[in-house]
């Protein structure tokens, strides 16, 4: 006879979601973003809130009722004003573009980051995008960003400096199709 496992003394861990982001996640999403910076840019609520509602798909991923991570996309041909958007507006006519992707730390290494991307790519495909599109920090260097982008695909296509020249990025493309 086969004992089940004892919960005694643990709390029950729920499966991790993932699922469209509401306006109602904006507060968690600010705290992440502004958590995460200089990785990302500062955000303010309602700037996130701005955000969330011009992109084109935006998702989070929960656990135990907590959002531990989002990532916000913008499809090609929308009215978005960042500047590695509009480069890869110029140079890739079918592209799915990342805007930002951000785990909180404590849930780091749990592979949120990858179940993501997932998404992310699943979607790109469902909608006949060719490349998903991302930039990462050079400077401020952001190194474990650059290695997840390269495991997920990601070639460098360019760098650019941005925000009046404060911010170098190296921008990177990924066959939407993965096999």
């Amino acid at each position: 006879m086969v004992t089940p496992p004892s919960t005694h003394g643990t709390l029950p861990v729920s499966p991790p979601v993932i699922r469209g982001a509401l306006a109602a996640d904006a507060p968690r999403l600010v705290a992440l973003n502004n958590g995460a910076v200089p990785a990302v840019p500062e955000v303010s609520l309602e700037e996130m809130a701005a955000l969330l509602e011009a992109s084109s798909w935006s998702v989070v991923a929960e656990r135990d009722g907590v959002v531990v991570g989002f990532v916000i996309c913008f499809d090609p041909g929308v009215s978005y004003d960042s500047e590695n958007y509009r480069y890869f507006e110029a140079r890739y006519p079918s592209h799915f573009y990342i805007d930002r992707i951000v785990i909180d730390p404590d849930h780091r290494g749990a592979k949120w980051g990858a179940r993501l991307y997932a998404e992310v790519f699943n979607r790109a495909e469902e909608q006949g995008h060719a490349q998903v599109t991302c930039e990462v920090n050079l400077e401020p260097p952001n190194p474990a960003s650059i290695a997840f982008h390269r495991r997920m695909g990601f070639v460098d296509v360019d760098t650019q400096a941005t925000k009046g020249g404060s911010v170098v990025v190296q921008l990177m493309a990924a066959p939407a199709r993965h096999v």
